[in-house]
């Protein structure tokens, strides 16, 4: 004789599970999991394929899904470039500390039942950056030490930029090139920036993205830098940015007043939204052929900030003294009228750096010889007298 029959099991003590045997996730899971993955070490970059498989076999549409979700709201930055990859942002670090780690699973998929992982191995204790070579100094990026200047009522430069970034004033810098734009936005905002060189063939495409062509011969498409500094709340640096035609400026306008949203026509009129933090400067070099500075463009930019060369800087960096007076004295001529370029602080750099390798004379020929044809009879006569001797552009000589 045979017992009673068990009650049969309630639904609710049998883990409900996807078709791939994983357990159901509930509505956001999926998001954390993705942010607490990236957030286990925030210098990797991940791609669709990558998170799926580390977080047990998730289906890659999902995981792309909660990709596409953490970008739009700030928490993940999209890699320009194919394939698509991402990457944690500064909030999204913190928001995955804030909800605390959720369980990952990385290697072979985990089926109901199976123990979950330790938590992620907390990360060693950064190590101090390096010595500036000398008070104040700001590192760029690339490495490269950028010495801030005064601008305003005693205050330096690097943190005038971040002052007006929080209060959403954009920024013109200009002046000639070599001046230091481009170093004094990489000083003031770090790994927070995004760059854009500006030519006269930049496309709308080079802001909001296209199509590129993928392995097996599909299309995906990749946001532009307009679209990755607008979801993750970074900066965006046009440099040269007057060389763009206006046309193509013009999708940046919705973007940088009031509005602060931009649609993409090429893919679906998808919509973008500008995320706290998002801020936009220009570069422009007034002498430079086909630089303009439309009216739509200079109303927009509430701040013009005028860039020159920093001659005692340039003493300090080892700069001869008389490289620094031919400099000097050329850049009077170019306020003047007379020549259309003058040597800057890259060029006054450069000089250093030919005369350490091939001497003195090697590089003030060079100085004439990176001289716009049109100015060197005037180039000339200067630096024969300041050098003492005259001078002719580097050039080979006969055969020995």
């Amino acid at each position: 004789m045979t017992g009673p029959t068990p009650p049969p099991t309630p639904a609710s003590a049998t883990p409900a599970t996807n078709a791939g045997g994983l357990p159901k996730l509930r509505p956001g899971q999926l998001r954390a999991q993705v942010l607490a993955l990236a957030a286990s070490d925030p210098s990797v970059e991940l791609s669709v394929t990558i998170a799926a498989a580390r977080l047990g076999g998730r289906s890659s549409g999902a995981v792309g899904e909660a990709f596409t979700a953490l970008t739009d709201h700030g928490l993940m930055r999209l890699i320009p470039g194919s394939p698509r990859r991402w990457q944690i942002t500064p909030d999204g670090q913190t928001a995955a500390q804030q909800q605390g780690a959720a369980p990952l699973v990385t290697g072979a998929a985990r089926r109901p039942g199976s123990t979950p992982p330790s938590d992620p191995t907390p990360p060693a204790p950064t190590q101090a950056g390096p010595k500036p070579p000398r008070p104040g100094a700001v590192q760029r990026p690339g490495g490269s030490w950028y010495y801030p200047r005064e601008l305003t009522g005693g205050r330096l430069d690097v943190d005038v930029l971040r002052d007006l970034r929080v209060k959403q004033l954009p920024v013109l810098l200009y002046g000639p090139p070599g001046t230091g734009k481009t170093a004094l936005a990489e000083a003031a905002y770090g790994a927070d920036l995004i760059t854009v060189t500006g030519t006269g063939d930049a496309t709308i495409d080079d802001f909001l993205g296209g199509y590129v062509a993928e392995p097996d011969g599909s299309f995906t498409f990749t946001y532009g830098p307009l679209v990755e500094a607008m979801r993750g709340g970074k900066v965006l640096f046009v440099d040269d940015g007057t060389l763009i035609p206006p046309r193509v400026l013009a999708v940046l306008y919705p973007a940088m007043d009031g509005r602060g949203r931009i649609t993409i026509p090429a893919y679906r009129n998808e919509p973008v939204h500008a995320q706290p933090g998002f801020y936009v400067l220009f570069g422009h070099n007034p002498g430079v052929h086909g630089a303009v500075l439309t009216e739509a463009l200079a109303s927009r930019l509430r701040v013009h900030i005028e860039v020159t060369t920093d001659f005692r800087l340039a003493a300090s960096l080892g700069v001869p003294l008389k490289a620094r007076e031919a400099a000097l004295r050329l850049n009077e001529a170019f306020a003047r009228g007379e020549i259309g370029w003058a040597p800057q602080l890259r060029e006054l750099i450069g000089f250093r750096d030919i005369a350490t390798a091939l001497g003195p004379d090697a590089a003030v020929s060079n100085l004439l010889a990176i001289t716009p044809e049109e100015d060197r009879p005037v180039v000339r006569g200067l630096l024969s007298n300041v050098f003492g001797h005259p001078v002719t552009p580097l050039t080979l000589g006969d055969q020995r």
